[in-house]
């Protein structure tokens, strides 16, 4: 895909993640159609997940920090039954093992080409296509994808325990229904990454680096020119490297962006305080949209233009797009 075809789910979104624009045709022919929406699983499986009590919190901004265009406010009360998340985001291995079991092809590869940090792009001058207007420091790169992350110079053999990223939504969807899961509403990822901190900025507290400690795997350095890696990585870490809650769920700040099934609009919470009724139980995104939310943050995130690895944090991208630094967990319903 040109990088002309690369556009921004909307306002300050395209610094996170450029996305493909909606109806995009692939280049290639692909599989059967990949599920527009998680399906019912057939066969139900907690492995590998933790589950999560019922409870209230306040979801939104409580600091005034988010970007007005990001919709992270107001702050409003949500009540979530009981519901179980992966531990961690799911691997390459994971992803892997579900790919050989279905013969699943990503939209990256029907594509032909995804989204590549500069700095980070490990192809042929001739395979890089080119780089979004808006966001100059990604390149669109032919070969990039799931086993080829940053182009096709680059593998998996070394990363099987991280994150699998170059995945879209519809990627996302279909593997959570394959593995007898679904992915997480926006509501309950939130309430998750909280870990039982109603109001703070991170999963630990608020305060990034606690005793000089990173907990997160974030962007050090000069955005976009030189990252310093003072966490120990410049792309990906293993999915079970950073801050591991009360709750056992793993890095759910950093690394990678992590898909969620909600349709994104900048005016859902407003939407919801405007509705009344006081507090809301287990919300859903509007019924329709151009862009999924996305959640968490990356390896690529600075507070010199983006602080969206706070928990209450939102973002989107477009249901087909898919990046270097996305990714995804799955949850699902409790017995």
């Amino acid at each position: 895909m040109a990088a002309s075809e690369r556009g921004t789910a909307g306002g300050e979104a395209s610094c996170c993640s450029p996305s493909v624009a909606p109806g995009s045709a692939p280049v290639g022919p692909g599989p059967a159609e990949v599920p527009l929406a998680p399906r019912p699983p057939r066969d139900r499986s907690v492995r590998g997940q933790v589950r999560l009590p019922a409870g209230r919190f306040e979801m939104g901004d409580h600091f005034g920090e988010g970007y007005p265009a990001d919709g992270e406010g107001p702050v409003h009360e949500v009540a979530l039954r009981p519901f179980w998340m992966d531990e961690t985001s799911v691997t390459n291995a994971q992803f892997g093992t579900f790919v050989r079991e279905t013969g699943h092809v990503t939209d990256a590869e029907r594509f032909g080409s995804s989204a590549v940090f500069h700095l980070d792009v490990a192809a042929a001058p001739q395979d890089v296509l080119g780089a979004p207007v808006a966001t100059p420091w990604w390149r669109e790169v032919r070969g990039a994808d799931w086993r080829h992350p940053e182009g096709p110079r680059s593998d998996i053999a070394r990363r099987q325990n991280h994150p699998v990223v170059q995945v879209s939504w519809r990627d996302a969807a279909a593997y959570a229904a394959w593995a007898g899961k679904r992915l997480p509403t926006e509501a309950e990822w939130e309430y998750a990454a909280r870990d039982g901190r109603p109001a703070a900025r991170f999963p630990w507290g608020d305060e990034l680096t606690p005793r000089g400690r990173w907990l997160c795997n974030i962007w050090q350095g000069r955005f976009p020119v030189q990252n310093t890696a003072d966490d120990g990585y410049r792309t990906t870490a293993p999915a079970k490297s950073f801050y591991v809650g009360q709750r056992g769920l793993w890095s759910m700040v950093g690394n990678v962006w992590e898909w969620c099934a909600d349709w994104f609009s900048p005016t859902t919470y407003a939407d919801r305080v405007r509705a009344g009724g006081g507090v809301v139980a287990d919300p859903v995104g509007p019924a329709d949209g151009q862009a999924r939310v996305i959640r968490g943050g990356s390896f690529l995130c600075h507070d010199s233009y983006c602080s969206r690895y706070r928990v209450a944090a939102r973002s989107a991208n477009t249901p087909e797009s898919s990046t270097a630094n996305t990714g995804f967990r799955c949850a699902n319903d409790d017995a």
